[in-house]
């Protein structure tokens, strides 16, 4: 059987390929090879562009240089395919702001195409999206610790409000873009038939993210950690998350393929996986033995200050579950950062040091 991954050649999405390559799966992986969230990182952007391709093109997976803002293109290489998974993106808010056409076509008119290649081949689909979607609304609802944000109920669920920006935050072009692409992947599947789903992920991490300050945060504080670079907080610290690992991301596209139901599905850690930034630095420190030396920026407009995933739709319709607890992943994620020092402009040698 055979997948196309959009995006596949990303963080998400080459784990994406991984997990259906170890299922025995014939892999196509479509990406530009555009990282515009690189530039920004000061790592060394041509070898990290093609670091994630190179490992994909060991384990087998076809690569294919292309856009999904060409359909026809698009349309050819879905041919044959019994499954897409949609993890191309603009992906950071701070992008969104200063490039909104850029924004708008990968997220708007990207995601259009493949769901009309999806309906035109007759395949099933899932479509990243993000919790970004609700908007800064939570923000209103917050009561806060020495440590973090918290909320009564713990969980937000799929049925809660999106793009509402209540008293404490903006809607940003990244917000109307992912807003936008669920309403077209709701459309294709309630009016055309189209299997098609909406992964809503929040606080993905793990081996292969380049993370920076504006996308990645848990990758971001790593490799600064491991580097013995200053990090920014922007705000207060306390902002929450329940981070996700990579892998457990990337099997609820397999739990989807083995079960198409359409819809739109939270997909994170749940109150399990729930980390303040804080919490998060401090973890890291512990798990490096590394002390990182923090700053603290502006709060930045749009950004959500707390979100855990209410998980009963997903893991009563799909049978998904997060397995990698935190310590366990972060863990993971930083013996990679040490072993690929290079990569982010050090040495391994100087990496290793605490």
């Amino acid at each position: 059987m055979k997948i196309l991954v959009t995006g596949g050649c990303g963080f998400l999405g080459s784990h994406v390929c991984e997990t259906f390559r170890n299922e025995g799966w014939e892999v196509v992986s479509y990406d530009n090879m555009t990282k515009h969230e690189l530039n920004r990182t000061g790592f060394r952007t041509d070898e990290v562009r093609d670091y994630n391709a190179n490992i994909l093109r060991n384990m087998g997976v076809e690569i294919v240089k292309a856009d999904i803002r060409n359909r026809e293109e698009l349309l050819e290489h879905t041919s044959g395919c019994r499954f897409i998974a949609h993890t191309a993106a603009q992906p950071a808010m701070t992008i969104s702001w200063e490039d909104p056409d850029l924004d708008f076509t990968s997220n708007v008119v990207g995601t259009f195409n493949v769901l009309t290649a999806a309906r035109k081949h007759k395949i099933p689909i899932a479509s990243c999206s993000s919790v970004h979607v609700y908007g800064p609304w939570i923000n209103d609802t917050l009561k806060e610790d020495k440590t973090r944000f918290t909320r009564e109920p713990l969980s937000i669920s799929e049925n809660d409000h999106t793009m509402n920006p209540g008293k404490s935050g903006l809607i940003s072009p990244l917000h109307a873009s992912k807003a936008s692409a669920e309403h077209y992947v709701k459309t294709f599947a309630d009016m055309f038939g189209v299997k098609a789903a909406t992964f809503r992920y929040t606080g993905i991490y793990g081996t292969r993210q380049f993370g920076g300050e504006d996308h990645g945060w848990v990758a971001n504080f790593s490799i600064r950690n491991i580097m013995h670079w200053p990090l920014t907080v922007f705000g207060t610290g306390k902002q929450l998350r329940d981070i996700l690992y990579a892998g457990d991301a990337a099997s609820a596209f397999l739990a989807y393929q083995r079960n198409p139901v359409p819809g739109t599905y939270n997909i994170g850690g749940g109150p399990k996986h729930m980390i303040s930034l804080l919490e998060c630095i401090e973890l890291i420190d512990k798990l490096s033995g590394n002390k990182s030396e923090v700053k603290f920026g502006p709060k930045r407009d749009g950004d959500l200050s707390y979100f855990v995933c209410n998980m009963e739709r997903v893991s009563n319709t799909l049978n998904w579950y997060p397995k990698v607890l935190p310590e366990e992943g972060i863990s993971i994620l930083l013996s990679w950062i040490k072993e690929n020092a290079e990569l982010f402009g050090g040495s391994s040698q100087k990496a290793s040091g605490s």
